[in-house]
């Protein structure tokens, strides 16, 4: 069986462009090597309206990070932290650049994305500790950096997306800084996605497979998934409590291999009085973004810029 009858028919041509699955060592490699070689000159995208800083937040290892700032800002600005995908064990800040400035010019906002550790050289839950490092530096040197503290929000994709789910939860709990906004798009926030027994078959063919989710959390987990009592800064779907979180933008596509866990998840917030947005997009497969000239992406992209910009400044 198949769902390619399901996927938008301005997305499917794109699928064919996607790298090879990572499902292994090699496979992991060799998505490593393809990637960097992929990423393109800033100075092939980068507009004369945006400064691209680089800066390193210190930590145990240091952690670095790129921030991408609008021109002729003569007040504290909102931040968005961003934080890339790549099922916890490939990417990078730098292949996100030219999202994050369209980001910036559209939400009208700082934007900085961090390079967090990837498994399996690191386990969990070493990568969202990097994110908080990361975060809570420009916290404490928001003024140096033109960053209005009481307007921080915090988001990323598919493995970004679970981190900045589980980032909201370590936040809360150690009341340092304060966020005010999540946003959610794809999130791998669960484990045991890969350890139920009952699947959708119309979910998970296309981009990140149950096969390449299984090595993603092993690899970040450093065990099987699905095991009892596990830390939810390691999988925030385990947390029990989900109160006191900031609003959530939620968002996946419907042939998503996370639909359901992200639905859910969703469904939880809302439970716990947290203001919540949930966007499920049809025909969309994990990653549908790469089709950049979809009238779907088009769509997807500018209500999430949207609400951003709302979060950040009261208005759209």
């Amino acid at each position: 069986m198949t769902t390619r009858h399901l996927v938008d028919p301005e997305l499917r041509a794109a699928l064919e462009g996607f790298p090879p699955p990572a499902r292994d060592q090699a496979g992991l490699d060799a998505r490593r090597a393809m990637l960097g070689s992929f990423l393109p000159p800033r100075d092939t995208y980068q507009p004369p309206e945006i400064a691209i800083e680089d800066h390193v937040a210190p930590g145990d290892p240091d952690v670095p990070l790129i921030i991408y700032r609008p021109s002729g800002i003569g007040e504290a600005q909102p931040l968005y932290f961003h934080i890339h995908g790549g099922g916890y064990v490939f990417g990078n800040a730098e292949m996100c650049g030219p999202q994050n400035i369209k980001t910036a010019l559209g939400a009208q906002c700082i934007v900085a994305s961090v390079d967090y550790r990837l498994a399996p050289e690191t386990r969990a839950p070493n990568s969202v500790e990097d994110c908080y490092a990361a975060l809570r530096w420009l916290h404490c040197e928001a003024d140096r950096l033109g960053i209005d503290k009481r307007r921080i929000a915090i988001g990323g994709e598919s493995a970004g997306g679970g981190l900045a789910a589980a980032l909201a939860l370590l936040a809360r709990d150690r009341s340092e800084v304060p966020i005010a906004y999540q946003m959610l798009l794809s999130p791998m926030l669960d484990d045991r996605t890969c350890a139920s027994g009952a699947t959708d078959p119309h979910v998970g063919e296309f981009v990140w497979t149950r096969e390449q989710n299984l090595f993603g959390w092993t690899s970040l987990l450093g065990c099987e998934p699905g095991a009892p009592d596990l830390s939810p800064y390691c999988a925030a779907a385990r947390a029990d409590d989900l109160s006191g979180l900031p609003p959530a933008y939620v968002a996946v596509g419907a042939l998503d291999l996370f639909r359901d866990s992200t639905v859910d998840y969703a469904k939880r917030l809302l439970h716990a009085g947290v203001p919540t947005e949930l966007h499920i997009f049809p025909g969309a497969y994990h990653g549908f973004e790469r089709a950049a000239d979809a009238a779907l992406v088009q769509r997807a992209e500018a209500e999430r810029r949207d609400a951003l910009k709302r979060a950040l400044h009261g208005s759209s």
